[in-house]
């Protein structure tokens, strides 16, 4: 969520900046801002929408700045509007701030302030209370000002600030939110980001805050790093793999399309150099743990949020009927507030996209404290779970730029059922087993094509559903969290009420909904479960609602009888039909949300990467 770049150098500053928010733009936002010293004063442009919007508006003022803040917002404190856009001034126009995060305390600074009688606020954000906090305290001092300001704030945040009598220089602080800065030893350009990765394109030492942490910025030097008490710290670049985000759609008209169809590869590409053929079992070249403590494990704890929850939760399956591990899943939002119970030999799994998920983050921190051991999944190199877990096991899905995730939940999935493979083999699983169990997985690929090769008929059934205010998907086993992430897919993209449900669960409170303006999305494609889950599809189908199957062939001679519509996916392994149902589902979230006209890429109120509670 929100996004900030920043530039101290001897080029303009203003179309880098703008280019280096394009990079931050699949975090989400609804507006964005630019700031810089010109001529002593703060020239500063706002707009509401697209960044192409501010950029439109910034090239017809002819804004020109060599030193510039840029930033896009998601927003929290006010709705979003010019007025409440980054970078927030104070009353006098001396200060520039923008901000990630949450000021948890701004409602008591901003009463102080307003008490004193000496500021007047214009903007309803959290953001506007730093830019005036730093008006009201300075007395010529940047620095002393900043380090005292910071030193008032509570929460979450990342905040660059500039000063018109200092056009040289710019200050930035982080805490429990990541930002980065980058410095050229040969052009001395000094930049901020606050991911890494739209930085990648440069080359750049990089250094990373820690939380209480200030950089101070000043042009054609090296940075200088400050603890939050304003002492002098001694800071070592970081040795990051930075993915260069190339953001072309390619042949196809959206992201998320484009992110759809590339899961073939994806697929491929988590397994490879995954599997001992040997001795037929995985292996994880960046697994830094023992083996002998891989097999001592007794407890998997799962944490995640969104997508990534039900990844893990599709694992929990696995773990638990494969491996034989007691396992359980956890919503990070909620798991950070808990009181864990972490027995000897459990083992933490965080799942993160970014790697910046705040809550994960937070989780996955307490967790540590407690002595337990970590593995993070992730698609981020440099990212903060990244950098604290005691390993990281990455997906190397490439950047995912759509809000929406889609890969990622297949990636996350196979590297997953590798892991089983690993754990299981460390345990009672025979070398055929491993073997066989390694087969299905590698078959997926092709079968994946097989899917996206009928992208048609899935566009064709959309059509036909795209009216529908409300859906429920129903699946049993792992198809269970399946349709929790078909269901998502429906409400994140195309704004439709879609609930996903076990569904045996229909008859305890559901079915009371069922009629024929409620379609209800079945999934068949698990043989152990098959006739349970036929026993709820003739529940739904008696109660006159349109019945669809995503399931297998070699079933349909139980369900084509009764259900209005059918799409068929090749048939795999009860464990490993979740991704090809994913897929399917998610192709048909994609075209509903087409149909509709939805905004597909950047959907409403969402952000890619939630870095604020």
């Amino acid at each position: 969520m929100c996004g900030i770049f920043g530039y101290l150098g001897p080029k303009d500053g203003v179309q880098i900046c703008l280019d280096g928010l394009k990079l931050l733009e699949y975090r989400g936002y609804d507006s964005s801002g630019i700031a810089g010293v010109q001529e002593g004063q703060i020239k500063v442009c706002k707009e509401l929408g697209k960044i192409s919007v501010l950029e439109e508006v910034v090239k017809r003022q002819g804004l020109v700045l060599y030193g510039a803040i840029a930033h896009t917002r998601w927003a929290t404190h006010g709705k979003p509007s010019k007025d409440n856009a980054h970078p927030q001034l104070d009353q006098n126009k001396a200060f520039a701030v923008v901000h990630n995060g949450v000021i948890e305390n701004h409602a008591a600074l901003h009463a102080e302030l307003a008490k004193s009688g000496k500021v007047h606020f214009s903007s309803e954000t959290d953001t506007e209370t730093i830019a005036q906090l730093l008006g009201y305290h300075y007395q010529g001092d940047m620095f002393a000002t900043a380090v005292k300001v910071f030193s008032l704030l509570e929460g979450s945040f990342a905040v660059a600030l500039i000063q018109r009598d200092h056009p040289d220089e710019m200050i930035v602080t982080a805490e429990k939110s990541p930002l980065v800065v980058g410095f050229s030893s040969d052009t001395k350009e000094l930049f901020i980001a606050s991911d890494p990765n739209a930085l990648a394109s440069y080359e750049l030492d990089i250094y990373i805050l820690s939380d209480g942490e200030i950089a101070h910025l000043i042009k054609g030097k090296k940075p200088q790093f400050f603890s939050r008490s304003g002492k002098v710290i001694e800071k070592h670049k970081q040795d990051l793999q930075l993915q260069e985000n190339i953001l072309t759609k390619g042949k196809y008209d959206y992201y998320m399309e484009k992110e759809i169809f590339e899961q073939s590869f994806t697929l491929r590409d988590a397994m490879h150099k995954r599997y001992d053929e040997e001795n037929k079992t995985a292996i994880f070249e960046e697994l830094s743990f023992d083996p002998k403590e891989l097999s001592s494990i007794e407890h998997i704890i799962l944490v995640a949020c969104g997508t990534s929850w039900h990844a893990a939760f599709v694992a929990s399956y696995y773990f638990e009927e494969v491996a034989g591990i007691s396992t359980r899943i956890e919503i990070a939002s909620e798991y950070r507030y808990k009181t864990p119970l972490i027995f000897p030999n459990t083992l933490i799994i965080a799942l993160s996209q970014s790697g910046e998920t705040a809550d994960t983050i937070a989780a996955m921190r307490r967790l540590q404290g407690k002595g337990a051991r970590t593995l993070a999944l992730c698609n981020v190199p440099g990212s903060t779970i990244a950098r604290e877990a005691d390993a990281t096991i990455f997906l190397h899905a490439g950047p995912e730029v759509a809000v929406a995730s889609t890969k990622t939940f297949t990636s996350q999935v196979c590297i997953l059922y590798l892991l089983t493979l690993l754990l299981a083999r460390q345990r009672k699983m025979r070398k055929e087993e491993g073997r066989l169990f390694f087969k299905r997985l590698y078959e997926l690929p092709e079968q994946v094509i097989e899917v996206l090769h009928h992208h048609r008929h899935i566009e064709k059934l959309a059509k036909k559903y795209a009216h529908y205010e409300d859906f429920y998907f129903l699946g049993r086993g792992v198809l269970y969290p399946t349709a929790l992430e078909a269901a998502l897919k429906l409400k994140e993209i195309a704004y439709i009420n879609a609930v996903g449900y076990p569904s045996g669960e229909m008859k305890h409170g559901p079915i009371a909904l069922l009629g024929k303006d409620l379609p209800v999305v079945i999934f068949c494609a698990n043989a152990f479960l098959h006739q349970k889950v036929m026993s709820n599809l003739m529940e739904s189908k008696a109660r006159g609602a349109p019945i669809l199957v995503f399931g297998w062939t070699e079933l349909s001679g139980d369900f084509l009888p009764v259900v209005d519509d059918v799409f068929y996916v090749p048939k795999t392994s009860d464990a490993l039909s979740c991704i090809l149902l994913t897929i399917a589902t998610q192709l048909f979230a994609f075209y509903i949300a087409k149909e509709r006209g939805a905004e597909i890429d950047q959907p409403r109120n969402l952000a890619k990467s939630v870095t604020v509670e």
